[in-house]
């Protein structure tokens, strides 16, 4: 079969696809982390198999910071007086990319 022709029955079949067999990929202008109640979501997703539910529960409120390059810092808080550190979380507000994961001591 000529090159040609194989282009010619590939063109052809890629246009007769159905559209649910194409990929689709959505990206909101806001991105896919809009806000920081979607940040905290996501970051405690990410901790909790990590660090137990019961560890990154006892670190609420959480509190979620968008940097001037789109990035989401989401972190835990200690009560009041407590020394010890908290699970950090970077992620990315464009696409959702977990960029950090940590937990201070």
């Amino acid at each position: 079969m000529s090159l040609a022709r194989t282009l010619i029955i590939f063109s052809l079949a890629v246009m007769v696809l159905p559209l649910s067999a194409q990929e689709h990929n959505v990206r909101p202008v806001q991105g896919l982390v809009p806000d920081a109640k979607t940040a905290i979501a996501i970051a405690v997703a990410v901790w909790s198999p990590i660090y137990g539910e019961k560890e990154i529960a006892s670190e609420q409120p959480y509190v979620a910071t968008l940097s001037d390059d789109g990035k989401w810092t989401v972190t835990g808080s200690l009560p009041k007086g407590w020394l010890g550190g908290t699970a950090i979380a970077v992620l990315s507000k464009s696409d959702g990319q977990v960029l950090r994961v940590s937990h201070g001591k």
